[in-house]
């Protein structure tokens, strides 16, 4: 009888034992049972039993990515339970402050006001005195990287919009990036996070090399994308998959030996399709377009122009030459004359210079443009060249 009794009590026990850990691993709302078993599953052994037990990335580290993604995308009913995961994490309630304070200029005023709200109910449940800017020295940025910054905002944003140029280096990088609230590694890290979460990858050269060069390792660069998919989507975490990875081949400064490079020769036509209206006026074709791999950043393809048609506004961080291959074209440098260009001419167009080009009024033009990336980004497009500007080019 002992020996029943004592089978059934270490049965009992396992039973608990097995009741407590099926317990301890339900996470998501109770309602997602009911509704979505299955999301109650990835909730359980996937985010939360897999994604935020990977040591790729610490636990703190998580939660600052967590609630930038969920700060910077208005998910407002996610934002209570994720500060107090971070506050359990380590993060401070200045840098959880701080945090808001930074999306509030990467995501915009609603977002962080939303997200204040919400922080408050938790620091007043958790008894948190009201949050005091630090006293600690500001962040010296260095000086070689922020006046190459401060001249491609003076160069390419002021001569269309002088306050943003103005409030982006007085406001954003001279007052906001330079507080101590946030180590320059964290506020980095919270920025590559928010870009991610909504979606806007091309900006995210400039901020994941500077949150390298701040501490942030690429293999905790790359484990972000991992979270981030997560709280944001998938898509959003895919599309800055390549955008990081030449960010990380440009670091690496990866050499190809002789023996696994390959020629490549795109056939004529491959890839030919109409170039986007947003950038382009008129007929636009492009083809050819080709991109070297790295440490090579050279880049471009073959565009053909209707008659009349011609591209945007825009920039080259690294210039770009123009190959005339048939026709003849306009090309016109802001502030200059419109100068016209035929057959076999190349056209070289200095870094930075806000100028555009396109086929004249009369006939088709086709160039072969090539331009090198700088950070992964080989042109800033700006506002489209006004029937007005472009007759006065003809005009003339």
């Amino acid at each position: 009888m002992k020996y029943i009794a004592a089978s059934i009590a270490i049965s009992a026990l396992a039973a608990t034992a097995v009741e407590a850990q099926e317990e301890r691993r339900k996470i998501a709302p109770p309602a997602v049972y009911d509704v979505a078993p299955g999301l109650g599953h990835f909730t359980d052994d996937v985010l939360f039993g897999e994604v935020w037990e990977r040591t790729e990335l610490p636990s703190r580290d998580r939660s600052l990515v967590t609630l930038s993604a969920i700060v910077s995308t208005g998910k407002t009913a996610q934002i209570g339970a994720h500060v107090s995961r971070a506050l359990d994490n380590g993060v401070k309630p200045g840098e959880i402050g701080e945090l808001i304070t930074h999306l509030a200029f990467y995501s915009g005023w609603p977002n962080a006001i939303s997200a204040v709200t919400e922080t408050k109910k938790v620091f007043d449940e958790r008894q948190i005195a009201p949050v005091k800017n630090s006293e600690a020295a500001r962040i010296e940025l260095e000086a070689a990287a922020e006046a190459a910054r401060s001249e491609t905002v003076s160069t390419t944003v002021a001569p269309t919009a002088a306050a943003l140029a103005d409030l982006t280096n007085r406001v954003l990088f001279g007052d906001l990036w330079q507080r101590p609230d946030l180590s320059a590694r964290d506020r980095s890290l919270v920025t590559i996070a928010a870009l991610i979460a909504v979606g806007q990858p091309e900006q995210l050269p400039f901020h994941a090399n500077r949150a390298m060069d701040s501490g942030l390792t690429p293999s905790e660069a790359s484990e972000v994308l991992a979270h981030v998919a997560f709280y944001a989507g998938w898509p959003r975490a895919m599309s800055a998959v390549p955008v990081l990875k030449q960010v990380l081949n440009n670091r690496q400064g990866t050499q190809v030996s002789a023996s696994q490079a390959d020629l490549k020769i795109t056939p004529a036509g491959i890839g030919s399709a109409s170039a986007p209206e947003e950038y382009f006026t008129g007929t636009v074709q492009i083809s050819g377009r080709y991109q070297a791999d790295a440490p090579a950043r050279i880049g471009g393809a073959t565009v053909s122009f209707s008659a009349g048609a011609r591209t945007a506004w825009h920039t080259h961080p690294l210039g770009q030459t123009l190959f005339i291959v048939s026709g003849r074209g306009l090309v016109q440098k802001e502030g200059e004359a419109v100068q016209e260009v035929g057959s076999g001419d190349v056209v070289w167009i200095p870094p930075l210079i806000r100028h555009w080009h396109g086929a004249s009024s009369t006939g088709p033009m086709t160039h072969f443009a090539v331009a090198e990336a700088l950070d992964g980004s080989s042109v800033t497009w700006m506002e489209k060249v006004s029937d007005e500007d472009y007759g006065k080019g003809v005009r003339e």
